[in-house]
């Protein structure tokens, strides 16, 4: 019998890296997804996509109802963590109301397991690399959000035997990613302002350090992790182990784009200054392949970007509070 998956944010970056390798594995896949921030055109054409929201009950309950899912991957999320404070009732509604809509009829329904992608952001100002035995302290409503799922999902294993695997990645990039979005992933940006002929723009001196991560060291393992039961109730860091700045990022782009525009550098914005982690634990249950380096998944998405051109970049329309955003953000919402 052939295994269904629900893969929610299926439309989107990493979601629609997932299902391409879900249906290449030969499982049924349907995509939930509200095209908030992904596209049509990412989805595998032998995937169904329903276009809905995760914070509707009544349509999750009758998916789960209808489809029988063996699988849950879940990815739908507003992953804006600088954003976060100034959209908290849209942050939580989306990312942790929505994702207990999931559980539930996950619960309600005996999903064999429940695959979360959540995000470094729950470790805040954590010690580096930042290790899954660390106790969180997200800074952010975004990490708290997160978190928050992460415990909820332990708490479904504990009182209902609901089996989960729990990811936290960090900084992915690669095709398909939503380079119209101004407020977040910071690769995107920088090729979108290229395509525009703008200023690359960083907030601070962009001597903060991120491990960018190329999107295939990361979703071919999000996907398989079903099969393998070593990982069942278990959380892992995913992600690249080499770290660069903000700088160097920009360098990289700047190269891959033939680029020479100059460099803008903004006020710096209420951001954890250096964020990366260890994966011992990843290495040792999912045994991947040595990473892409920067430069070449630079590359690589910069030849996809080329291809399908600049994407118009947007007011976020439901900002809740204006007070302290940073100026480059904040004129665009007045």
């Amino acid at each position: 019998m052939i295994a269904t998956s629900l893969v929610t944010g299926g439309a989107g970056f990493i979601g629609s890296h997932i299902v391409n390798h879900l249906i290449s594995g030969g499982y049924q896949v349907i995509v939930l997804d509200d095209l908030s921030g992904g596209d049509k055109e990412n989805v595998h054409p032998e995937a169904k996509l329903i276009i809905g929201s995760i914070t509707d009950s009544n349509l999750v309950n009758q998916l789960f109802e209808q489809y029988k899912f063996t699988y849950v991957y879940h990815l739908a999320a507003y992953a804006a963590e600088g954003l976060s404070p100034f959209i908290r009732k849209f942050n939580y509604e989306n990312n942790l109301v929505g994702s207990i809509n999931l559980i539930n009829a996950a619960v309600n329904h005996q999903v064999k397991c429940f695959v979360f992608t959540s995000s470094i952001a729950v470790y805040g100002h954590g010690n580096l690399p930042m290790k899954e035995t660390d106790q969180p302290e997200p800074v952010d409503p975004y990490g708290i959000a997160k978190y928050a799922v992460e415990l909820d999902l332990k708490n479904a294993h504990d009182l209902f035997d609901l089996n989960y695997v729990i990811f936290r990645p960090h900084n992915v990039y690669g095709p398909n990613q939503n380079i119209g979005d101004k407020y977040r992933n910071v690769v995107g940006i920088f090729m979108n302002q290229i395509l525009n002929n703008q200023p690359l723009t960083i907030f601070g001196d962009g001597e903060q350090k991120r491990a960018f991560s190329y999107i295939d060291d990361v979703a071919p393992h999000i996907a398989e992790s079903v099969k393998n039961t070593l990982a069942y109730n278990c959380i892992f860091n995913i992600g690249s182990n080499r770290v660069y700045s903000v700088n160097e990022l920009a360098k990289s782009v700047k190269k891959s784009m033939r680029s020479d525009l100059e460099i803008e550098y903004l006020d710096s914005r209420n951001e954890v200054t250096d964020a990366y982690s260890e994966h011992s634990l990843f290495k040792k249950i999912f045994k991947p392949n040595p990473e892409i380096l920067l430069n070449e998944g630079i590359y690589q998405m910069a030849t996809w970007v080329k291809k399908h051109g600049a994407r118009s970049s947007k007011a976020f329309e439901k900002i809740e509070i204006t007070q302290d955003m940073p100026s480059s953000w904040q004129e665009t919402n007045e």
